[in-house]
């Protein structure tokens, strides 16, 4: 799933030295920053120093900052240019809505059509989620949390559904990660109730599982948001 959010890059990559183009590299590690919280909301971020921190000339920093611009990531302040957006209330509000309606869908359609092979992976990723919430990786947590909501979209079999999910679930992982602490082990909790009820091929408790997930989720980022 690393591909489909397209924030992780291979262990070991530097900079240029993958085969694909170096504005996508840098986009690619710029996203990631901002998503794991190595770039904090409401952090200044020049052209000079991104450069230094990826080891690449200006043009292709520019090229992605305008990406994470127009992907709400970053925003452009008057006389202090780019900087990482601060998620508000509407705006996490409005993420939510949509992962409702999303979520209890793919869900219900998951509970319908998973395969016991789709079942193992769910399986594999709820325990790379709990052994890395036990090692207090949050930013590994977070990743893992949207790697297993993109596979039950996956599973659903409804190509729209998965069409929508990339641009979102960056902004999912970026939320979850800024709440992790706190969240993580309720939220393994949740998952296994929903992959609990689309391994017993039960389609309204997995619609209702997955309700309470995001309704728990939305309630937990909200909160966040009011501490901070």
């Amino acid at each position: 799933m690393e591909e489909v959010l397209g924030v992780v890059a291979q262990a070991g990559d530097t900079i240029g030295a993958q085969d694909v183009p170096l504005r996508d590299q840098v986009l690619v590690a710029l996203r990631q920053r901002i998503v794991n919280g190595d770039y904090a909301p409401g952090e200044r971020l020049t052209e000079d120093r991104l450069a230094e921190d990826f080891g690449v000339s200006r043009n292709p920093v520019r090229e992605a900052l305008r990406v994470v611009q127009a992907e709400g990531f970053v925003v452009m302040v008057p006389r202090r240019g780019a900087v990482v957006a601060s998620p508000d209330a509407t705006t996490i509000a409005d993420m939510f809505a949509v992962r409702q309606r999303l979520e209890t869908l793919a869900a219900r359609l998951a509970a319908e059509r998973a395969s016991a092979a789709d079942v193992v992976v769910l399986r594999e990723l709820l325990d790379a989620a709990r052994q890395a919430t036990d090692q207090v990786q949050f930013a590994r947590v977070a990743e893992l949390n949207s790697q297993l909501h993109l596979k039950v979209i996956d599973i659903s079999g409804n190509r729209w559904l998965s069409a929508m999910a990339s641009a979102l679930y960056l902004h999912v992982q970026w939320v979850f990660r800024m709440g992790a602490a706190h969240r993580a082990p309720h939220s393994w909790v949740e998952h296994i109730r929903l992959v609990d009820a689309i391994e017993a091929g039960d389609p309204d408790a997995a619609e209702a599982a997955a309700m309470a997930h995001v309704d728990a989720a939305s309630t937990a980022a909200l909160d966040t948001l009011d501490k901070d």
